[in-house]
């Protein structure tokens, strides 16, 4: 089975850099390795790694091949080195530093070298007209038969007489190249095109009974074509024999081979019939201009030959179609620059950086516009078309309180005001006292220049501008803090609005939906400010409060209190004003539903009598007050969120909560009451005051005993008055291996709960009524002092023991 990539480049590290002695199982591993599955990257990895080794190349080879590589593969391994270090290029910037080498700085850093390689290297130009699965050239097999067609074996030619005569033949060359007219004889027709076998076709007719011209008429068409072979050879992706239709073009065969390789000709490919070159196809025609006048109909046996490119050139930068384009002798850069599709809009077009191969070194030549017609191409050369410099020569800029902010031209003579002028002036809310320009220095520094405002409107301060000057006119809005005002309290709106000069107090109540029901409109507290408290003294005001009062009406005539920036207002509520507020009232009572509260003292008893008391079914020891409220608050001025997350919060705190789930542990809305002694005694000081969302609930007489927790089979039993706690245990299998038997609890109906005591070295277990929940909880984790922990202690005492002895021995 063949390895992994990634399996692959571990085995070749291990034996090719390492050769560990003992490698029976991995020498068998490494002969099944396909070196035509290992990617460019893996290759430079190797390489890097065996450089760091110290082996050059061909010890890497030697290594390989000692260690179970065969030879075949061995010799696949040093051609794509080879051919890693021939693609391998130098790439340098326009300054003409050095930026990366392939050929060393690859072996060193293998993740920088496929970083700068997908980065760097320019696609070739062509190279994705045979890749694309858009295009694909396929011959055209519904056209009229081109006169220049050639005929040959398996060819089928409808033959049509029509007139005087007629006659309909449909007939297939022979191998031998012969058709055979019925009752007119045989005709050779083999390497001859359309045109001159019709003609053929024509005279064997007159000579026959038909007499064509005579008010008979012949066609000749082509009917079904025939299948050729082409082969392709040379630098092509994939060389071989290909079968096509005899209507195939040179590009049809070039599709179906993949298009030249890496190092193949798009330039010069070779058209080879009876070992002559007949034809040279320039790729370049076809995709510059459309061209395609060497784009000649194929025949069997031809030969197609993609020889190595001669010379190829980088054109990068601002250019339409970066990429490697390969170039013929003697051609220019001005052909080059329409190979690439001509300059970009930001191109700098006065010259053109190029790099030069001289001698064993590069350099760096610039070439005029003037020149680009002359300048003839080299083996090579690398040209980088520059973008237009980003800065302007005659630029200012205005922003901040004018109408119109931006930049504008530096004109010859430009003043400040004539600039303010163009921006369409300053707005009404502009800082008059001081304005600001940053100016660049000579040395591309800055400096600011402060002018006054009123000084420059009033032209009696005349400021030339300068390019790159950036004029700022602040607000007076920008100088100062954002006016606002607060409102809070009995409005429907509250929260903080924007001041306004002149705002009433009933302005703001108005914007902010008007009271609410229930606000008081007689005793509004507004707080301001103080601007000048004294820091030295304790008691000093940090706020000045008025007591304002207001009309429901809101009416215009009585706005007479005039706020100021940063004010805070609180409306109260009426005194004594109060929302009605609702109690449940379930289970066996006379008239459940829903009650509202009458009295402030309202009480349990009360509720109960106004439902009509308790039926002879109600359990009154199992009655319970539900009580969502918990914080004792209003949670209508409160967010109910927050209350459920402090709940979750003192639940996670338990100490045994990993025993009790939450539907459990929210059993504290419950609040325990005793129903009998209330109505026994109502209005005593159990007999609690009601509050709103409260929910009394009196349950029907249950007559069993639910066990759950850590027993061997929680369950539902029967209550039987005369059994304890820890019979209706027994009767659920008796404690499980993870109970706490020290501390089972009960919790009875009316949601109180009560824990098992111990005295002396006896244990009370609580009493049991119906309708309870016995509840054995899980055993608590112990941490074991582990050898550390005890020394730790132990030298702990030591020392406290020596420190007592030494007060001991001083006290002596």
């Amino acid at each position: 089975m063949k390895l992994c990539l990634r399996s692959v480049i571990i085995a070749l590290l291990t034996f090719i850099i390492f050769s560990p002695a003992g490698y029976t199982q991995e020498k068998k591993q490494i002969q099944t390795v396909n070196v035509d599955a290992l990617a460019d990257s893996q290759i430079l990895e190797l390489l890097a790694q065996a450089r760091a080794a110290g082996l050059t190349d061909e010890q890497v080879l030697a290594n390989a091949k000692t260690n179970g590589m065969t030879a075949v593969e061995t010799e696949k391994l040093r051609i794509r080195i080879s051919r890693i270090r021939m693609n391998a290029m130098d790439t340098v910037d326009t300054s003409g530093k050095r930026k990366l080498n392939y050929q060393t700085d690859s072996l060193i850093n293998p993740s920088a070298t496929a970083i700068g390689m997908q980065n760097q290297r320019l696609p070739i130009f062509g190279a994705d007209l045979f890749a694309s699965n858009n295009i694909r050239f396929e011959p055209n097999m519904t056209l009229a038969t081109p006169t220049n067609y050639i005929l040959g074996p398996s060819d089928q030619l409808n033959i049509t007489v029509y007139g005087q005569s007629q006659a309909n033949w449909k007939l297939d060359v022979s191998p031998e190249g012969n058709i055979n007219i019925p009752g007119t004889g045989i005709i050779n027709v083999a390497g001859k095109s359309i045109q001159q076998a019709t003609t053929l076709i024509r005279n064997k007719l007159v000579a026959s009974k038909y007499s064509i011209g005579n008010g008979t008429s012949l066609q000749v068409n082509l009917g079904n074509i025939r299948s050729i072979k082409v082969i392709m050879v040379g630098q092509l992706k994939k060389p071989g024999t290909y079968t096509l239709p005899s209507l195939a073009t040179v590009f049809n065969a070039l599709y179906s081979a993949g298009g030249p390789s890496a190092n193949g000709s798009f330039r010069k490919i070779e058209i080879i019939r009876n070992n002559k070159i007949i034809r040279q196809l320039d790729v370049y025609d076809f995709l510059v201009s459309g061209n395609q006048k060497d784009n000649i109909n194929l025949q069997d046996q031809d030969i197609i030959r993609v020889p190595t490119y001669s010379a190829r050139v980088e054109f990068s930068g601002e250019v339409k179609i970066p990429a490697l384009f390969e170039v013929l002798p003697g051609e220019t850069l001005e052909k080059l620059i329409s190979f690439a599709g001509g300059f970009t809009d930001s191109a700098y077009t006065a010259r053109i950086k190029v790099s030069q191969i001289a001698n064993q070194q590069r350099r760096i030549t610039d070439v005029l516009e003037e020149n680009f017609a002359s300048y003839k191409i080299l083996r090579g050369d690398k040209f980088v078309a520059e973008g237009i410099i980003d800065r302007f020569d005659n630029r200012v800029t205005i922003l901040g309180a004018v109408f119109r902010p931006g930049s504008y031209e530096l004109e010859e003579g430009l003043s400040l005001a004539m600039l303010i002028t163009k921006a369409q002036g300053l707005k009404e809310d502009a800082f008059m006292e001081r304005g600001t320009i940053t100016r660049l220095r000579p040395d591309n520094t800055t400096e600011l220049i402060s002018f006054d405002v009123k000084n420059v409107i009033n032209k009696q301060e005349l400021i030339p501008l300068l390019r790159e000057d950036v004029i700022t006119i602040a607000s007076i809005f920008d100088l100062r803090d954002k006016y606002q005002v607060s409102i809070n309290g009995e409005v429907r709106n509250p929260g903080t609005y924007a001041f306004a000069e002149r705002m009433k107090l009933e302005d703001l109540i108005f914007v902010a939906g008007g009271f609410a029901t229930g606000a008081s409109t007689v005793r509004i507290e507004v707080a301001r400010r103080v601007q000048n408290a004294d820091p030295l003294s304790t008691s000093t005001a940090i706020a000045t409060v008025f007591t304002v009062n207001s009309s429901s009406r809101l009416t215009a005539d009585q706005s007479n209190f005039t706020l100021e920036p940063f004010d805070i207002i609180s409306v109260f509520s009426l005194p004594g004003y109060e929302e009605q507020r609702l109690v449940k009232v379930i289970g066996e009572v006379a008239y459940p539903g829903t009650y509202a509260i009458k009295n402030r003292d309202e009480k349990i008893s009360d509720l109960i009598k106004r439902a009509g008391g308790l039926t002879v079914l109600a359990n009154i020891e199992g009655a319970t007050l539900k009580r969502e409220n918990i914080l004792g608050v209003d949670r209508q001025k409160m967010d109910v969120n927050e209350i459920l997350k402090n709940r979750q919060e003192q639940i996670n705190r338990l100490n045994v909560a990993q025993t009790i789930n939450v539907e459990q542990s929210l059993r504290n809305n419950f609040v325990g009451i005793d129903l009998k002694k209330i109505l026994e005694r109502p209005g005593s000081s159990i007999d609690l005051l009601v509050q709103g969302e409260d929910v009394i609930s009196v349950p029907k007489s249950e007559q069993v005993v639910k066990v759950n927790g850590e027993v061997l089979f929680p369950s539902t039993i029967v209550y039987v008055k005369r059994k304890s706690l820890r019979d209706y245990i027994d009767n659920a299998g008796s404690f499980s291996q993870n109970a706490w038997t020290k501390k089972p609890y009960i919790i009875y109906p009316n949601g109180t709960v009560r824990s098992t005591q111990k005295f002396l070295f006896f244990k009370i277990y609580p009493s049991v009524r119906p309708g309870s929940e016995i509840f054995v909880p899980q055993k608590p984790v112990r941490t074991h002092n582990t050898l550390q922990d005890i020394f730790g202690v132990a030298g702990g005492l030591a020392s406290l023991a020596a420190i007592v002895l030494g007060i001991v021995t001083i006290s002596k």
